[in-house]
Formats: C-alpha cells, structure tokens, sequence
C-alpha cells in the first residue's frame, strides 16, 4: 500500500507504516479545521522522503532519533520532540542514522493555520518543539480511531475532541489530561493554570494542594505527567511568557514579572535553556511578525500562503 505522508515505501523490506484517511463531515467542515490523515512509521538507517502535501503536518519522534531535511536545512528531533511541517512543503526528507518510530497528524480546513499557530509553531517553516505526554497520548489515539475508521465519516466527532484535546494539552489545560490525570494530580495543573503560572510554587506547596506526602506526589506527579513537577512549571511558564510577547506585546521584563520572574537575566537564561532561543530574539522576524496579517489560500488545490507568521520553539540550522 503507497503511503500518505512517505515515498517508497512500499519497495523497503526494513519499514513498517500503519495510517488511514478521513472524510470530514460537513459539520466538520464548517467548523473549519479538521483532521486529514494520521499514521505511524518505524524505519530503519537510511533517507526517506516525504512527499510534497497541502496539509499541516504535525510530526513527533516517539523513540528513537531521526533528521529532517528540509529545503536545505536540517533539524534534528529526537525522542517526544516534534515540528510541524508547513503546509506546500515540496521538498523534505527524514535522514536517519539508526532506527526511529514517529507519528503524524496531517490537518486540513482554512482555519487549520489557526490551529497550528495557537500549537507553537511557525507557518513558513519547520521548528523544533518538545512534545507533553499527553500530546503523544492523543496523537496515538487519533492514529487508532482514524485507521478503524478509516475513508470514512464515523469517527468524525471524536477525532475532533482528540484535536481540540491536543491544542489544550499545548497550553498545559486539564481538559486534553482529564482520562490520564488522576483528581489529586488534575487538582495541582489547574491550580498552576488558574494562576497563570505567576507565583512559584514549592513542590512542598503543589504536595499540600493534592493533600499527598511530598514524595509520593512528586512520584505520582512524574508517573502521570511524563515529568517533575517543577519542570514542568516550568514549562508551562515559559508557555505564558510566549504568549505575553507575542499576543500581548510585553518587554522581556514584563513577560519575566508576569510569570514570577523578576530577575530579567534569569528569565533570559530560562527562556532560552526551554525555547532554544532568547527573548529578544523571539521577538524579532522571522520569529514574530505583527498580527494584523492573515493568512489566505491562494486558490483551491494550491498551498496556502503566508502573510503571517507565529513563534518558534528552536531554528533550523543551514546546511548551506
């Protein structure tokens, strides 16, 4: 079977590719984002290249290590890293030096730009970011429903929940983690949510709001979240100050102060060590461009183009 998202497939002996197709209803439809396509991959050494697509590709490495090739440029993702490959993309490949498993979700609809900008990433190009584990978990998910129900409409509903549970996961709400999180561990995540991450809480502190011994939280915490708790704080702060610089139009000092951090250095440094680049540079093109831009399709059949760009996680290095 010729797949979706690679080419060649069908010819190599060392790949296993499972993935299915949707066909959106027309409420679907006019709710203006839906998903496509989705599958998973394992392949082993060697380049596989990707076949040119007008859809939005979130890609993730489930284990594993591999390179995209990308118009002259290289990324490398490693294991729960993801990028988003822009929509028109006409020239990519995956290098891979040993063996990796992945997963993508191909997005389609005049608001799926929307969607892929509010998940972090840039529309022009791919970049680098790190995946919760209540991403991949829905990632997975929709891979199941989608190849059940595959060429079909029936599944239509609850892939749109899994979307729409995967963009909240982004920003750290309980909703996308509701059947993974238990009551004592979604109690903590919506506490931090509902402070918008401002104040820095102790792990002594976050153990008292789920009313559990320190150490047996912090266990539960990680179990169920894929990570500490004060990395994943974290996370998320650095999560809001994005926001603040690009939506909100605060300085690097105000977007620190909003999210607890009055030292600007030490936000800086913060920043940097989980977005992969400063502040300042954040904030400057390619990175961010004003808003009152859009994006439009220039014709049906055709890529979109870009008019408005988002933020990043990490550049791409040039191979030129």
């Amino acid at each position: 079977m010729e797949s979706y998202l690679f080419a060649d497939v069908e010819a190599a002996a060392d790949t296993m590719v499972v993935e299915g197709y949707h066909k959106p209803g027309s409420l679907t439809r006019s709710s203006g984002a839906w998903i496509h396509a989705a599958g998973t991959a394992m392949f082993e050494a060697g380049r596989r290249p990707i076949k040119p697509h007008d859809q939005w590709i979130w890609f993730a490495v489930e284990a594993g290590e591999a390179t995209l090739v990308w118009q002259g440029h290289e990324l490398t993702l490693k294991q729960q890293e993801t990028c988003f490959l822009p929509a028109g993309n006409r020239d990519a490949a995956l290098q891979i030096d040993e063996s990796v498993r992945c997963v993508w979700i191909a997005l389609e609809g005049p608001l799926a730009p929307m969607v892929v900008r509010k998940m972090g990433a840039l529309l022009h190009m791919p970049l680098k970011q790190g995946a919760l584990p209540s991403q991949m978990y829905l990632a997975k998910q929709i891979v199941q429903v989608i190849v059940r129900h595959t060429d079909t409409s029936d599944a239509t509903y609850q892939l749109q929940h899994l979307m729409y549970g995967m963009l909240a996961s982004h920003w750290g709400q309980p909703v996308a983690m509701d059947a993974m999180l238990s009551h004592e561990i979604a109690k903590v995540v919506d506490t931090l949510r509902a402070n918008q991450y401002r104040d820095n809480f102790s792990l002594a502190e976050m153990a008292a709001i789920s009313r559990m011994p320190m150490e047996t939280f912090r266990k539960r915490f990680v179990s169920e979240v894929g990570m500490p708790p004060l990395s994943y704080v974290l996370h998320c702060k650095m999560e809001r100050a994005k926001e603040l610089l690009r939506e909100e139009g605060h300085t690097v000092r105000q977007a620190g102060i909003e999210v607890g951090m009055q030292d600007p250095y030490h936000f800086s440094k913060q920043f940097k060590n989980i977005v992969g680049i400063s502040p300042s540079a954040f904030m400057k093109p390619p990175f961010f461009l004003p808003h009152n831009r859009h994006i439009y399709r220039t014709g049906f059949g055709q890529p979109w183009t870009l008019c408005c760009s988002a933020h990043s996680s990490a550049p791409l290095r040039s191979t030129m």
